[in-house]
Order: structure tokens, then sequence, then C-alpha cells
């Protein structure tokens, strides 16, 4: 997933720079989103791991 924000960043740049507005911010807009959702799966994932890793040892 987070291979797909850095895609949409990259191809938001590059359409802003080439002066296509609507373009680059539609592809902000989903990179800025799925970058997100990301971060909350990375964090969902250390958590669950974590407490899991915790009753193992025990």
């Amino acid at each position: 997933m987070l291979k797909w924000a850095v895609i949409f960043a990259v191809i938001a740049l590059v359409a802003g720079a080439l002066g296509f507005s609507g373009i680059a911010a539609g592809a902000a807009g989903i990179a800025k989103i799925l970058f997100f959702v990301f971060l909350v799966l990375f964090v969902l994932a250390l958590i669950a791991g974590g407490s899991l890793f915790r009753r193992v040892r025990k």
C-alpha cells in the first residue's frame, strides 16, 4: 500500500510540474489517503504483533 502512495505522489509531482493542476491535486489527495491508511494499518499490526509476542513469552 505504501508503494501505491509513493506512485500517486510521484504522479502528483510530475503532473504539477507539467501544469496539470487538477490531476496533480487528485493524485496528491489519493496519495495522502493511502499513506494514512497504510500508517494506521502499520500501527495496528505493531500493536497486535506486540501483544502476541508478550503472550508467547510468558
